[in-house]
């Protein structure tokens, strides 16, 4: 299949290392779902692609289920297919003593770098799975063989 024909999905895309890849995916010719909470940055980032670029700006915030799931049906909906899922989107903790560091603070960096990326991953799996082409021998992922009694 010729990247052409190929869709990705970048979270965190407004600026950093989610742009710079979003930018690289556009440029080899995939159709790119833009997804972060700035809108205006991840619009930027559209407007920087080459002409004819394939881009659908979506703002996320990966710490909520339904805005994760809102960003993969729209992305589905515009190019019925994925074949490529960045995880990128993150946050940090503020840079305080751990005893300072409020519950608050915590939950959102795991909500937003450990159950945002395996919510992100689920429903990229739900896509992929159901989708042609794929690679048959690949999905399901074969379980690992057993050697035999010697």
């Amino acid at each position: 299949m010729a990247s052409a024909d190929k869709v990705a999905i970048v979270t965190g895309a407004g600026s950093g290392i989610g742009r710079a890849a979003a930018l690289a995916l556009l440029r080899e010719g995939y159709a790119v779902a833009l997804a972060g909470r700035r809108k205006d940055m991840l619009e930027a980032v559209a407007r920087e692609a080459q002409p004819g670029a394939r881009t659908l700006v979506v703002p996320t915030d990966v710490a909520d289920p339904a805005s994760i799931r809102a960003l993969f049906a729209r992305t589905k909906e515009a190019f019925g297919r994925l074949d490529v899922l960045f995880n990128n989107a993150g946050i940090g903790a503020p840079a305080v003593p751990l005893e300072d560091l409020s519950y608050e603070q915590w939950k959102a960096v795991v909500d937003t770098n450990l159950t945002g990326s395996f919510i992100c991953t689920q429903e990229a799996f739900k896509i992929m799975k159901s989708q042609q082409p794929r690679d048959p021998a690949r999905w399901p992922i074969p379980p690992p063989s057993t050697p035999s009694p010697a």
